[in-house]
């Protein structure tokens, strides 16, 4: 397992890098970026999950139509000029903000970019040995995701329950009449998966050349509508028509006094069990091939879900169900050689799934935002931190720490910050204050956000839960990173011996 040795890392999304296509993407950008941390003696890179988002869905890296494929939002036009893809004057000059993602203009811009590069490259691209080779790796969902993209634009974006029965129950035959039909739209979303996974896996490999591990991020549940559910039907609890039955959630917490309903469908554990888990086997071997360590998001859901009956508008009335995590982890411990996962803990985490993490030495993660309760457990206060954890200011759930400051901290808990820190607290220096008490903690690793890094208030949030406007969009520029804050970094892990 990594994480074993006293280190430091920062929490930023791929959509938040600067670049001039709108969004953050695998260019230039990404590779700066990776030169900072290395000079700040970081060792780690955090991100969100790299799935493709759907502005339906309020851009949320957490609801994609894959649990497989890349967001080719995050493609860089840059780099097909460099590749050969394409011509400089192949990609239209537009004024895009620097420091937030309008991801309607983003999606037409950059989606008619790529068409140009297929089209640029569509009558030789089934020939190339590279492209053949990773249509060949990745066979086992990519042959179901590139039909279901296909699909969705011959239905005009219905979701697949809307979809005719015959394709919708998927009828061998009928599969394979609608590969023949719809072989160039496929082979156009192949193509896509296939530039995207090359830049990741180059950049991937600057990475670890620099020393720094990139840690992903896997949502537990996937969107319903989803190349992933209509391909694995008999895994999820469903209708006879394919609706759910049940939907994902969790009850009331601190983020919410409704709880959050998710609206994922939740899995039917019996028949996963049934198959070995191979699914999630795949998935999770996807993932560490991806990434050097993966952060599971909602682990306590491996433990007991929270489902709540279809037609419900909130998450209060819905109610735990079991799964046998034993079995489960027992499984894939002995399938995978090695298992470098996070598990996301946060929220009411109940004795049985404790004991879990425990039993498997899974890291959990501890966030200074939630240690202020007046106990003096709290197991989020930094001197009730344990080795074998990721200590965070926040995360791309909460508030900035200065945001967070301002807005949500009363004074009974500013008054325990000075305490703690033995110093007068302000909005100037909590962010500051917040890295030092994590910095000095016993947890082997810490983590974050940039936004904390260069301090800045509730404007720079990335997400906030259970809402749908203005998340996901935040985005930094390259000025904002002085030499001063490179050498405040190193010299602090210096000083903490990390």
């Amino acid at each position: 397992m990594k994480l074993n040795k006293r280190s430091s890392g920062i929490l930023l999304h791929i959509t938040s890098l600067p670049s001039l296509y709108g969004i953050g993407d695998l260019g230039s950008g990404a590779y700066q970026f990776v030169d900072f941390l290395k000079e700040s003696k970081q060792a780690y890179w955090q991100i969100l999950p790299l799935n493709p988002t759907d502005i339906a869905l309020a851009n949320s890296p957490y609801s994609s139509c894959s649990a497989f494929a890349g967001n080719v939002l995050l493609i860089s036009p840059e780099f097909l000029v460099r590749d050969g893809f394409l011509k400089k004057e192949d990609i239209p000059l537009k004024d895009f903000s620097s420091d937030s993602v309008d991801y309607f203009s983003v999606a037409m811009h950059k989606v008619d970019v790529l068409y140009k590069a297929f089209q640029n490259v569509k009558k030789e691209i089934s020939s190339d040995k590279k492209f053949l080779d990773f249509c060949s790796k990745n066979k086992s969902w990519l042959d179901d995701y590139g039909l279901f993209i296909a699909l969705k634009e011959k239905f005009e974006g219905a979701g697949w329950c809307q979809w005719p029965d015959d394709i919708r129950q998927r009828d061998p035959r009928v599969i394979e009449k609608y590969r023949a039909k719809l072989s160039e739209s496929i082979l156009r979303e192949t193509f896509f998966q296939y530039l995207f996974y090359s830049q990741w896996k180059e950049l991937k490999k600057y990475c670890n050349k620099k020393e720094i591990q990139i840690i992903g991020d896997v949502p537990i549940y996937v969107q319903h509508d989803s190349a992933d559910v209509w391909a694995n039907k008999k895994f999820f609890k469903l209708d006879k028509n394919g609706e759910c039955k049940f939907l994902a959630g969790v009850p009331p917490d601190y983020f919410s006094e409704t709880g959050q309903l998710w609206g994922n469908p939740v899995y039917c554990w019996d028949a996963l069990k049934l198959d070995g888990y191979d699914w999630w086997k795949k998935r999770l071997k996807h993932n560490f091939e991806c990434f050097d360590l993966v952060r599971i998001d909602h682990f306590r859901g491996f433990v007991a879900f929270w489902e709540v009956p279809k037609g419900e508008k909130t998450a209060i009335k819905g109610a735990w169900s079991k799964v046998n995590v034993y079995d489960f982890f027992d499984e894939l411990l002995d399938y995978f050689e090695d298992f470098p996962i996070i598990a996301e803990d946060l929220g009411v985490i109940t004795d049985d799934v404790k004991q879990v993490i425990k039993r498997y030495r899974f890291p959990g993660m501890k966030i200074l935002q939630f240690a202020f309760d007046g106990k003096q457990d709290n197991p989020y206060l930094p001197k009730n931190h344990i080795k074998n954890c990721i200590a965070y200011t926040g995360t791309h759930d909460n508030n900035t720490t200065k945001g967070w400051f301002r807005q949500e901290a009363n004074n009974e808990i500013k008054q325990q910050i000075c305490d703690l820190g033995g110093q007068k607290v302000a909005e100037e220096n909590i962010s500051e204050i917040f890295m030092n008490l994590a910095m000095n903690s016993v947890a082997n690793t810490v983590i974050f956000p940039l936004q904390d890094v260069l301090n800045l208030d509730e404007s720079a949030r990335m997400n906030q839960p259970s809402t749908i406007k203005a998340n996901w969009q935040w985005r930094f520029t390259f000025s904002t990173i002085t030499p001063l804050l490179k050498k405040k970094l190193s010299s602090s892990c210096s000083a903490c011996h990390r």
